[in-house]
């Protein structure tokens, strides 16, 4: 008999090999660097960590080792292995390094890396599984805790609340039944998830929703109520979108009305809104009709009253005193305008009155 290094036996020139369904069978493409999980255990989540193991090795068909289901094959003294014997020794030796692979370096010297994957596994839960009572506290003092942020959006919230649900799912588990009694637990817990799903939700934004769910009969479905609230919070921000657009349409044009009521209108040849500017002294908020460098300021004096008066054409004395009279008309107006403006306002002619000089 002799055994090769793929663990085929050649007896009687017939070669024997494991059968690919046997847990003994090692796939070509397994190594020792082989990762099965990206969870590393670094001694706080022996939980969360031996789950995600136990489903890797359950994957390559070795789970057996770690439960103590796969047997060493008993090899007398003095006989050589047998080719189970062989593929058991190297499948240990290889779920050993995959177990080293997903352990934090610093705790190797803590862990005892010899013998079977068995031993290991019951060495480590032993040590790290015996203190779930603060941690399964601490869980769900953060899930009672747990609630929408103000500016947290749902799939984030509910996102923070199903890890929290998962990892103490790791330490209360359903038990296996054929009475049912499995089936309605299951139902009891997702019943109860949705009330807290409900209850951590924005109460402004989604109290109605919240209150049309709880006027149903079956609230179970915890999957449907998410989906509703997706809904509702993608129709708000439409919604909000859609709102905000119009808002700043109508301030924009409320501006534009204020500013025709003062003088400030658009000109049909200009392409964007503007002041009203005279083509005599090139300023702006009147016209060369009612310029006052043109046809004389507002008098201050007797004396310049008069001067002003004789001091425009034909028409004497009356003739300027209209203009003057228009001239302070058209000044107590603007100033009275000015003073309705806000902030912003002012703030938006005064760049404008920038781009145009």
């Amino acid at each position: 008999m002799t055994i090769k290094a793929d663990g085929s036996k050649k007896t009687d020139n017939k070669i024997e090999q494991i059968p690919s369904s046997s847990p003994l069978f090692l796939h070509p493409s397994d190594s020792p660097n082989l990762m099965l999980t990206q969870t590393i255990f670094d001694g706080e989540n022996y939980e969360l960590w031996a789950d995600a193991v136990k489903n890797g090795l359950d994957a390559k068909n070795k789970l057996g080792f770690v439960e103590g289901k796969v047997k060493k094959p008993v090899v007398n003294e003095g006989e050589d292995e047998t080719l189970e014997a062989v593929a058991w020794r190297q499948c240990n030796a290889m779920v050993k390094s995959w177990l080293r692979n997903v352990i934090n370096p610093k705790l190797h010297p803590n862990v005892t890396f010899s013998g079977t994957v068995m031993d290991i596994w019951n060495e480590l839960q032993e040590r790290f599984a015996s203190g779930n009572a603060p941690r399964v506290h601490q869980l769900k003092s953060d899930l009672n805790d747990c609630k929408q942020g103000k500016n947290q959006s749902v799939v984030e919230y509910y996102t923070q609340l199903k890890s929290i649900w998962d990892e103490l799912a790791n330490y209360s588990r359903v038990p296996q039944c054929t009475c049912g009694a499995a089936a309605a637990l299951t139902k009891e817990r997702e019943e109860e998830n949705v009330h807290q799903f409900l209850m951590g939700l924005d109460n402004v934004l989604y109290g109605h929703i919240r209150s049309n769910l709880l006027m149903e009969d079956d609230i179970t479905s915890l999957s449907r109520a998410y989906a509703l609230i997706l809904r509702e919070e993608r129709h708000r921000a439409i919604t909000k979108s859609k709102e905000e657009a119009l808002e700043i349409a109508m301030a924009a044009k409320t501006v534009n009305n204020r500013g025709q009521g003062r003088g400030v209108s658009a000109s049909k040849d200009q392409a964007d809104t503007g002041p009203v500017q005279c083509m005599h002294c090139k300023k702006y908020f009147h016209t060369e009709e009612n310029c006052w460098e043109k046809h004389g300021y507002q008098p201050r004096g007797r004396g310049r009253g008069r001067r002003g008066a004789r001091g425009y054409g034909r028409g004497g004395r009356g003739r300027g005193d209209n203009f003057q009279v228009a001239n302070a008309a058209s000044t107590s107006e603007v100033e009275s305008q000015k003073n309705d403006l806000t902030a912003d306002e002012i703030e938006r002619v005064r760049n404008l009155l920038s781009t145009k000089t």
